[in-house]
């Protein structure tokens, strides 16, 4: 009888095992474009502004117990710097745009989310970042920069080659970082598990360079179309969302140089083929007054003061903690957006 027993209950079929779902695609955002993308905002300022009741609930998500986190499902690279986001990814001890738009998107997305930082400081779109389809600027300009290159010293044998040669460098070496990181995801991320990946967004942080140009402002809209059309010719991402962070350097009431440049950057939108894939986030909303109070008086001659709400020059949003959180924030919304994702 108690053979039979066990016969019977070894001919009862058992559940099927369930297979463990396989990891998700980890999304990824590229951020590119120049020092403000880098983010010269310095973490010591956060840290002070962390503890402030007025500013506290804009960091409180990244502290605990007066310690910054990290987040396990977020990885940044910066060039020569990688590893799970938390602050000082921006120039050295610094922050910048990254740590809300992670914050953003990370909690968004089930999936693991990996920024690619590509961002170098005194970059023009008009040379350094010249996509492919933009050309080269015209011959009568080229040759006043021969003629201007002859100039320095060490330089009087210079030929047009030499002017032609640093035009596009950035954008090369930004394709460059991307392609790098994303076939050595398993090296420079050993939380990384195969699962593939898809590239979900681009953020471009730019312009100062460029601003500061006659003949770089007027080429800026033209020069960014054609970025964007190359960015995603060479990422083979159609319809890849696209953010532009517009200049906000001096708030609401810029300079007459700084609202040109605004308007060129603005007139990508009205192309067609942009329509409900390219965004503008207008920074100036986030320009902080505060600390442009503090700094026209006398920064050095108030640095106690200075120290409570900035750590740079205006050029780079006053090195604002408070702004560069509140643009990336902006930023990550913007791609949602874009998307057709729910924050």
């Amino acid at each position: 009888m108690r053979t039979l027993l066990i016969l019977l209950l070894l001919s009862v079929p058992l559940p099927a095992l369930k297979a463990a779902d396989p990891p998700k695609s980890v999304k990824v955002f590229i951020l590119a474009g120049q020092s403000n993308m880098e983010g010269k905002a310095k973490v010591s300022l956060a840290e002070y502004q962390a503890q402030q009741p007025a500013t506290r609930d804009l960091f409180k998500h990244w502290q605990r117990g007066g310690k910054w986190i990290e987040r396990d499902d977020v990885w940044i690279k910066f060039l020569d710097r990688k590893g799970k986001l938390t602050t000082g990814y921006g120039s050295p001890q610094c922050i910048g745009p990254e740590l809300e738009f992670g914050t953003v998107v990370g909690d968004r997305f089930t999936e693991p989310v990996l920024l690619i930082k590509t961002a170098w400081g005194g970059r023009s779109l008009y040379r350094d970042f010249r996509s492919p389809s933009a050309g080269l600027p015209p011959d009568t300009a080229l040759n006043k920069m021969l003629v201007d290159l002859k100039k320095q010293k060490g330089k009087e044998n210079a030929a047009l080659d030499d002017v032609k040669k640093p035009f596009g460098n950035s954008y090369r070496a930004m394709l460059s970082e991307v392609s790098d990181t994303l076939a050595n995801l398993k090296k420079h991320f050993p939380d990384y598990a195969d699962q593939g990946y898809e590239i979900a967004g681009f953020v471009w942080f730019q312009g100062w360079n460029d601003m500061i140009s006659a003949d770089a402002t007027a080429e800026y809209a033209a020069n960014l179309a054609h970025f964007i059309r190359d960015v995603r010719k060479d990422l083979k991402s159609p319809k890849l969302p696209f953010v532009i962070g517009q200049m906000g350097v001096e708030g609401a009431n810029p300079s007459t140089n700084i609202k040109k440049f605004k308007d060129a950057q603005a007139a990508v939108m009205d192309v067609p083929e942009f329509r409900g894939n390219v965004a503008l986030v207008k920074t100036d909303a986030f320009w902080d007054t505060d600390a442009e109070a503090v700094f026209k008086k006398g920064w050095r001659e108030n640095l106690d003061e200075w120290n409570k709400v900035g750590s740079d020059y205006p050029y780079h949003y006053l090195g604002s903690a408070k702004t560069m959180c509140k643009i990336g924030r902006a930023f990550g919304t913007a791609v949602l957006e874009l998307r057709g994702e729910k924050k």
